[in-house]
């Protein structure tokens, strides 16, 4: 019950600062975010650190996250063009120049980690300011990531709900035993219910592109949620992490987001433009 109560009153205050940030402006959200950005790689960082005894420099690691999402943010609100993603690259480049001169035990794992932080972690969290400026540089449409937020949220709980009640086909039993197909269903038909509201409501797009938008979050979103299983099964560890109470930590409340955001951003961009 103390849990409960503990990963209820941490759901609450995460889902009220994200739909308070997202309906206040886009800079409050780029705020918030860039917050969540950088403490989701540390985090991913620590997780490989303990295991493998890899020895990332932790502020170049978060300059160079900062860097990536600033400039996606900067390109998205129009105050800059994509040339500005030449710092970011270069800011790769040399951290792996640096390595050469570090003399560290695994160099080479340092790369790797450093790589793989900003591909898996990085880039999906930073691409969700992009999702805001769907319909073109400088335009903020909060519905976009207010939508994209609800869709997963309403999967999660119909997954939940349908898999807690009839739940009998495991989905990938091997990486996340308690997830079944009648709970994946389920939350899918919870989400298409989500986006035909969208639709009534918000006539930026039609049902049927409603309806994609959220078909594609529901796949990839269950896609997100296995490989962060994977990553915890394969590390060893129950959570990523100890920051938010009842939850664990933040790629425990926000993995079904990697590969989502990255999809959804692609799929707006390409119906919208």
């Amino acid at each position: 019950m103390k849990n409960l109560i503990q990963r209820s009153a941490t759901g609450a205050l995460i889902v009220g600062l994200l739909i308070f940030s997202i309906l206040c402006s886009e800079y409050a959200f780029g705020a918030l975010f860039l917050v969540i950005t950088v403490a989701a790689v540390r985090e991913f960082n620590k997780l490989i650190t303990a295991k493998y005894k890899s020895e990332i420099n932790p502020f170049l690691s978060a300059f160079i996250t900062a860097t990536l999402f600033i400039s996606l943010f900067a390109i998205s609100i129009g105050w800059v063009s994509y040339k500005i993603l030449a710092i970011y690259l270069a800011l790769i480049s040399i951290s792996f120049i640096i390595e050469l001169y570090r003399k560290k035990e695994n160099p080479i794992l340092n790369w790797a980690i450093l790589a793989l932080s900003q591909l898996y972690i990085a880039l999906p969290f930073s691409l969700l300011s992009t999702i805001g400026f769907a319909e073109g540089q400088g335009n903020y449409n909060s519905c976009f990531i207010l939508a994209f937020f609800v869709t997963v949220w309403v999967y999660d709980t119909g997954a939940y709900l349908v898999g807690m009640a009839i739940g009998k086909h495991r989905l990938f039993e091997r990486i996340s035993p308690k997830k079944s197909w009648e709970g994946f269903f389920g939350g899918l038909l919870f989400a298409m219910g989500a986006a035909y509201i969208f639709s009534i409501f918000e006539n930026v797009m039609s049902l049927y592109q409603w309806l994609g938008f959220s078909a594609i979050i529901v796949i990839f979103a269950t896609f997100g949620d296995l490989s962060e299983s994977l990553l915890k099964r394969t590390l060893g560890v129950k959570d990523s992490g100890s920051i938010l109470p009842g939850h664990g930590g933040i790629l425990d409340r926000f993995d079904s987001i990697l590969f989502a955001s990255i999809l959804i951003s692609i799929y707006l961009h390409l119906i919208l433009n």
